[in-house]
């Protein structure tokens, strides 16, 4: 524990303690009673901890992660962590990509590639990619199909990486077949 939150952890002890001996001294003839309403603070307390310390994963759920909006729209909107997530079939299997318009190509994890029926442990990975994290290698596929929405798309180029991913990446090689890509506000709009 810092030094910022010593005094203020001391100063609630202080104040509880001085609270409970209050409710202790007032309710010494109704002990039973004063009991109840302590144990009925206590949940009451314990809830609203559990809320906040609950809040990111609440407001996750509630809202919502993707919405197709129209025929040639996709609105995405931004997730807590700022970015924006999208969920594409690849191969007919739900992927949930990282949008990334820092990344030139779609990249698969190897996990992702071999859920949509790829066999990693027949690639040749003979490519090489920049990332945050150094030089990684790729190996080049084509996809049947990637779907996002009422968008399909046959016959796409991605690569898989061969190093540890958390998740995919949908780079500009796919968002450039969209004619509009935005940021409004806290949402990405795709516009065909």
């Amino acid at each position: 524990m810092d030094s910022f939150d010593f005094p203020r952890l001391v100063y609630l002890s202080i104040l509880g303690s001085v609270l409970v001996l209050w409710f202790v001294v007032q309710g010494r003839e109704s002990l039973g009673k004063l009991l109840q309403h302590a144990a009925a603070w206590g949940l009451i307390f314990l809830g609203a901890i559990a809320v906040v310390g609950l809040w990111q994963d609440i407001r996750q759920t509630v809202r919502p992660t993707q919405s197709v909006i129209s025929d040639s729209r996709i609105e995405l909107p931004r997730a807590p962590d700022g970015h924006y997530y999208v969920t594409a079939e690849v191969n007919g299997t739900p992927t949930r990509f990282v949008v990334d318009t820092g990344a030139s190509q779609i990249v698969l994890s190897r996990d992702d590639a071999r859920a949509a029926g790829i066999d990693t442990g027949g690639l040749i990975y003979t490519g090489r990619a920049q990332t945050a994290n150094g030089t990684v290698r790729t190996a080049p596929v084509r996809l049947d199909s990637l779907a996002i929405g009422p968008f399909e798309d046959r016959g796409v180029r991605a690569v898989v990486n061969e190093g540890a991913m958390d998740g995919s990446l949908l780079g500009m090689d796919y968002l450039r077949r969209f004619s509009s890509v935005e940021i409004t506000g806290e949402r990405l709009v795709l516009t065909r």
